[in-house]
């Protein structure tokens, strides 16, 4: 698998941690007299760099500059009133506290940066994506894609084609009494009655998956549609009898609409979506 530049400065960061953690711990292995002022400072650097990683680079650096400041007067009044020399801990707390600082916000903006890819493909692949992951059934972008093919084996042998939408009546109310973790298995099974119901040539899509609509592309006329529907309606009782009543607790219920595929009415594949939409609204 490729590596992105984004993951390659995070392994680097998050090794140069471990390695400024290591040094310090031999270090202060080394110096036990000052053991007490050690883990002080060390604490004081672990605040900066916990500060860095959650909010800029600049308020890091801010807080580097305010510490080596306080800590050089530091040194420098002890040199100056008790005469004590300047020791090597003095330099390697300076160096260290900006190399921490450094460590961090290079880690934190490659972490940012990979969560940021991640996110955009993640929205890629929704937009793109033209099988559903859990019902296997073509999206609503094979349907705009497939519908320009469909369209034109229509035109040009004169066969009809019937857009067929079933939507679950009260979906919202009836999910309330579905488990989560029942819910796409119970998209599932209601696509299973619709795939029953056709022949193998016609397609079946899950258009709308939080609303839970379907759409049917059937090479048939309004009234070869209205069998298919029948036969829709019919397998929703068995099913209601047998099945998803006994497995839900709960009654389903279907809305379907059908449109005749007209070159003259029909803009685009959302225009003909919408079409047979408003069909629904007279099966009540």
């Amino acid at each position: 698998m490729k590596r992105t530049r984004s993951s390659l400065w995070s392994d680097v960061a998050f090794l140069g941690f471990l390695v400024l953690c290591y040094v310090t711990i031999l270090y202060m292995a080394g110096d036990p007299d000052s053991y007490v002022k050690n883990l002080f400072v060390l604490n004081i650097i672990f605040l900066m760099t916990i500060i860095t990683y959650f909010t800029t680079v600049t308020a890091g650096l801010v807080l580097n500059v305010a510490f080596i400041f306080i800590y050089g007067a530091y040194v420098l009044y002890r040199t100056v009133t008790l005469g004590e020399a300047v020791q090597a801990g003095a330099y390697f707390w300076i160096v260290l506290a900006p190399l921490f600082t450094l460590a961090v916000w290079v880690f934190a903006l490659s972490t940012r940066r990979l969560q940021e890819e991640n996110d955009d493909l993640n929205e890629q692949k929704a937009r793109l994506a033209t099988l559903d992951e859990s019902t296997d059934l073509k999206t609503s972008v094979a349907f705009q894609k497939d519908l320009t093919v469909f369209a034109g084996i229509s035109e040009r042998y004169g066969i009809p084609l019937t857009l067929v939408v079933i939507k679950v009546k009260y979906w919202n109310e009836m999910r309330r009494f579905i488990r989560t973790d029942q819910l796409e298995e119970a998209v599932l099974d209601i696509s299973k009655i619709s795939q029953a119901s056709i022949r193998t040539n016609d397609t079946l899509y899950l258009i709308d998956k939080e609303n839970v609509t379907w759409g049917l592309l059937l090479f048939t006329d309004q009234d070869g549609a209205k069998i298919v529907v029948d036969r829709i309606r019919a397998s929703l009782v068995q099913f209601n009898t047998q099945d998803f009543a006994q497995k839900y607790k709960v009654q389903l219920n279907l809305n379907i609409g059908a449109v005749q595929y007209d070159k003259e009415k029909v803009e685009n594949a959302l225009d003909f979506l919408t079409q047979a939409k408003r069909q629904m609204e007279y099966d009540v």
